[in-house]
């Protein structure tokens, strides 16, 4: 099982980061690789168990399922139904917490899958590198870090 972790802080503080992040269909508004979103059925973004079909700037689409959703802890899981990426059961969390010393937020990001062990690396980086980083540094660009 890979698994990729990726944190940060967010100059800003963790009510306004969660406000701007907690809409399950909101990727478009703060994510730069995120073209365009829609949940299916038209169910409540918040529902546990709807799912978001999005497209990538790329063109690309993915399918996921929100898992969980906590207002009072700062989270939500969810998993990839599918996707243009060579892995599977891909379950991931957005996890704020708040930093007291400055009013800041501390944010993690985190996933576990599988693949095949030869792309294991190349997968592990990727989503890493451009799409957790990609949009914390976008989230910092937009609170002014």
């Amino acid at each position: 099982m890979a698994r990729v972790y990726t944190s940060s802080v967010i100059d800003a503080p963790s009510a306004r980061v969660w406000e701007r992040i907690r809409d399950f269909n909101g990727l478009p508004k703060w994510h730069p690789r995120i073209r365009e979103s829609r949940i299916e059925e038209a169910l409540p973004s918040d529902k546990i168990g709807c799912i978001r079909n999005f497209s990538l700037q790329n063109g690309d689409n993915i399918r996921e399922q929100l898992l969980g959703l906590s207002d009072y802890d700062l989270f939500y899981s969810y998993s990839m139904l599918e996707g243009p990426m060579p892995l599977s059961d891909y379950i991931a969390t957005m996890r704020l917490t708040p930093v007291t010393e400055g009013d800041r937020t501390f944010i993690e990001w985190s996933a576990e899958f599988s693949c095949e062990q030869e792309k294991e690396d190349e997968l592990v980086t990727g989503i890493g590198t451009n799409v957790f980083q990609g949009g914390f540094d976008a989230l910092k660009r937009h609170f002014g870090g």
